[in-house]
């Protein structure tokens, strides 16, 4: 569903990835860690062309980012941010059915898909659809991020530090969601984040970035019995 071959890419004079090759199934999730700087919220923004590579392909769907219509890409890549960017002025129902309206999708098919939604992530309609963004605590507006991403049926997600501004039991918890979740719905999930132990928790695999270059890409277990220096320093850390 996601391919990278030979990626280099820069932000200004600043080399930011270097020869990045590498490939996430149907129905994966992949989880990217690494310092800060080491590359990897730009892995994603090439996934969905907010940038574009200097050199080597990125392809979503067997096609080159480049040759996809920017908007007709990222309304196929639902995105969940750390900070949610949930619209103030927008109630809940309203958040997660933005990307269908946009799309221009029935009136009565932007209300079911918002219902089935919120039963999805654990938000109960009758309860949730009407209130508004400061009304919920950080975990429920988490919860409607990823409502709102799952909303026009992407196979793709992005998810850029989702749950990295939570407490660690509220961010527990949503671990668990996200893996019944995932279960149900089998999306392609790319997903950053800071937290090794995060990463074995979610994903089938785990990428490892370190200042642009992909040094591992393996599943957790395979990673875990690594001996590359750059890897065990995080494991350690994590772990230790």
């Amino acid at each position: 569903m996601i391919g990278f071959e030979h990626v280099h890419a820069s932000r200004g004079r600043r080399t930011v990835l270097r020869d990045v090759t590498f490939a996430v199934d149907s129905g994966e999730t992949l989880a990217l860690v690494g310092r800060s700087g080491a590359g990897k919220s730009t892995v994603l923004k090439l996934i969905n062309r907010m940038l574009e590579p200097d050199e080597g392909v990125v392809r979503v769907d067997g096609r080159d980012t480049r040759e996809w219509h920017p908007t007709t890409l990222r309304r196929r890549t639902g995105y969940v941010l750390q900070e949610v960017g949930l619209f103030p002025h927008m109630t809940v129902a309203r958040n997660v059915g933005l990307v269908p309206s946009l799309a221009e999708w029935p009136l009565e098919r932007i209300a079911a898909r918002t219902h089935e939604l919120l039963e999805l992530v654990g938000l109960p309609p009758l309860e949730f659809a009407e209130r508004w963004p400061d009304q919920l605590s950080g975990g429920q507006r988490q919860r409607v991020g990823v409502a709102r991403a799952l909303a026009a049926d992407p196979p793709v997600v992005l998810m850029d530090e989702p749950f990295g501004a939570l407490d660690p039991v509220t961010r527990a918890e949503l671990h668990g969601e996200f893996r019944r979740i995932q279960r149900q719905v089998r999306k392609t999930v790319v997903l950053v984040t800071h937290d090794m132990r995060e990463a074995f928790a979610l994903a089938d695999r785990i990428g490892v970035l370190e200042a642009g270059s992909l040094v591992a890409c393996e599943t957790p277990s395979a990673l875990q019995a690594s001996s590359h220096p750059i890897v065990r320093t995080l494991i350690d850390a994590a772990f230790s």
